[in-house]
């Protein structure tokens, strides 16, 4: 029967009150701290057997925390909300006492020798975390005092329960916050793809708890997904290859730009999706998108070994660890962009002095071809017909011409593009647009830029694209300089050169400065001062400066930096 208990008052349970409440304070497990509460419980209202349910919110059901006398194994399923007394006092959030349970269709024995149980809910802020149980072994033993003491005991151990669970999962969040931001430190740094994918898969385990991680990025061009890394047990293997995305579970992601999860994908319409990996432990599945300015660039997928739902915490953490992803994927390309930018600059650059070189070669061979030509046209060597020495000097002369022609067309290939390629610059355009051609490199680098404008930009006429390539030039150069970072400035300003009103530009660094030894000779042809340099990069600026009337002067080096100064003559 259902009982109406008078109220307890607390001088009755006082030190059992008093030790429930003190393991809030405790380090001590919640399990451990269930037992000890249990125990108390059951001393003070001298119960023969007891136990302490927890409802499990995933599967809805009462799982045994911790139990005194009773015949429960530790495999044992629990109860369902409505079964046993437990069970009824859980569903309905009411205590419940039996004076004999051999008479009440509800009870389950757990027990041989009971005779009386009594239960009463765990709540707090009228939400059911669970139940405790009571028994004793003659009928009727229990009564409604003792019933009223077990719910002020129950809501003691309820609110401590309660703020064990709180403290846990605080620092359960802070640690995945710590390692969330450790994570994306960590990200923003590779510039590794594939060192890059392997670890958001291992974190997303890690943080998360999962049994496996896979990464698919899409291509959308072609709408395939391709497994880039698969972070699971060992033997198991990933999906191989470029899948089509409608023949994948992370089509659904992918479509909708939205996360999603899947409850069980060992269910058989699984079975046939090309994209799961070959693990039969894997139950449930969160897919997670990876976006970049509303682009899909690909999905995480979390599997876990058993059938649960995730919580939004879980699906918190995990699109942020995507969204952190997404942005280092982006950052990487973006860098290996600069990179093959880089590279592609040092073969124009290569290429620009063996044109130099070829057009120098034919203006020295073309003033003795000259004299060649006039000597042999001279000589007025005229042979018979018949004498091969005649056909001699017609092949001579021939190839005489066929040379001045070659050497010729050489001289058109190396000449300077025409005047109409020039134009009218603002110098601060020039410059800014040139730094956003560096800014991620320079950032990666851990280079601070700090450019000084002046209020009115001087104009210069000459090729936007050749006094780039200077700049860009110099400003690599200071990146080598600084390879632990450092700060390059930049300032705009005019000047008058020998009497002609100038533009100039000087490109400061923190770097080590240049050694004394090459100091007077950098802007020499194929010198260079690290290992890996051509020598050919001031030496193209000095000659696309001096076709425009400027120049490039170093203007200080010492240990503490460089100054590059660039000049330009003002648009008249």
């Amino acid at each position: 029967m259902e009982s109406n208990p008078p109220p307890a008052t607390d001088a009755d349970i006082l030190p059992a009150l008093y030790r429930i409440a003190s393991l809030a304070t405790g380090p001590a497990e919640h399990t451990a701290v269930a037992h000890a509460a249990l125990t108390a419980v059951m001393e003070t209202l001298g119960a023969d057997g007891g136990s302490l349910l927890i409802i499990n919110p995933e599967s809805n059901r009462l799982e045994f925390e911790t139990t005194h006398q009773l015949n429960v194994g530790p495999g044992s399923p629990g109860l369902e909300l409505g079964q046993g007394l437990p069970g009824w006092a859980a569903l309905h959030g009411q205590p419940v006492l039996v004076g004999q349970v051999a008479q009440d269709n509800r009870y389950r024995p757990m027990r041989d020798a009971t005779q009386c149980q009594m239960a009463a809910p765990l709540a707090v802020d009228e939400r059911i975390l669970g139940v405790i149980a009571l028994d004793r072994d003659g009928p009727d033993s229990f009564c409604d005092a003792d019933l009223a003491r077990l719910i002020r005991l129950a809501d003691e151990t309820a609110r401590v329960l309660r703020r064990l669970w709180l403290l846990e999962q605080l620092e359960g969040k802070g640690r995945q916050l710590e390692t969330l931001i450790t994570t994306g430190q960590s990200l923003v740094g590779k510039l590794e793809s594939q060192e890059l994918f392997d670890s958001l898969t291992r974190d997303a385990c890690h943080m998360l708890g999962g049994r496996s991680a896979a990464l698919f990025l899409h291509d959308n061009a072609r709408d395939t997904v391709r497994c880039v890394s698969l972070h699971t047990p060992a033997g198991v293997a990933a999906p191989n290859g470029d899948l089509p995305a409608d023949s994948c579970l992370v089509a659904a992601t992918v479509r909708t730009s939205r996360q999603t999860e899947f409850g069980d994908i060992q269910s058989p319409e699984f079975r046939s999706l090309a994209d799961l990996p070959e693990d039969p432990a894997l139950h449930s599945v969160l897919i997670t998108p990876l976006i970049y300015e509303h682009d899909v660039l690909g999905v995480l997928a979390l599997f876990s070994e058993r059938v649960q739902r995730f919580d939004n915490d879980a699906k918190r953490l995990c699109a942020g660890l995507a969204n952190l992803g997404a942005v280092a994927l982006e950052n990487a390309r973006l860098y290996a962009r600069v990179f093959q930018s880089e590279e592609t600059l040092r073969k124009n650059e290569q290429l620009t002095t063996l044109g130099l070189l070829a057009a120098e070669i034919a203006h020295e061979i073309r003033n003795p071809l000259t004299v060649l030509k006039l000597l042999h046209g001279g000589l007025g060597l005229d042979f018979p017909e018949h004498d091969p020495r005649r056909t001699d000097m017609r092949v001579i002369s021939e190839k005489l011409d066929q040379l001045e022609a070659i050497v010729m067309r050489v001289l058109q290939f190396g000449k300077s593009p025409s005047s109409g390629l020039h134009s009218r610059w603002a110098l601060v355009d020039i410059v800014n647009d040139t730094l956003v051609l560096v800014r991620l490199k320079l950032a990666q680098a851990k280079i601070r830029l700090h450019f000084e404008t002046p209020g009115v930009s001087p104009v210069v006429e000459g090729h936007k694209g050749q006094l780039q390539q200077v700049l860009l030039n110099l400003i690599l150069n200071s990146t080598h300089a600084m390879p632990d970072g450092g700060t390059i400035s930049l300032s705009v300003g005019t000047r008058d050169q020998g009497g002609l009103p100038c533009a100039t530009l000087d490109i400061t660094d923190t770097g080590n400065g240049i050694p004394p030894d090459i100091a007077n000779r950098i802007f020499d042809s194929f010198l260079s001062g690290r290992p890996d340099g051509t020598g050919l990069g001031l030496a193209i600026a000095k000659r696309i400066l001096l076709s425009h009337r400027g120049d490039i002067t170093l203007a200080a080096t010492g240990p503490g930096g460089t100054t590059m100064r660039i000049t330009l003559p003002l648009a008249h």
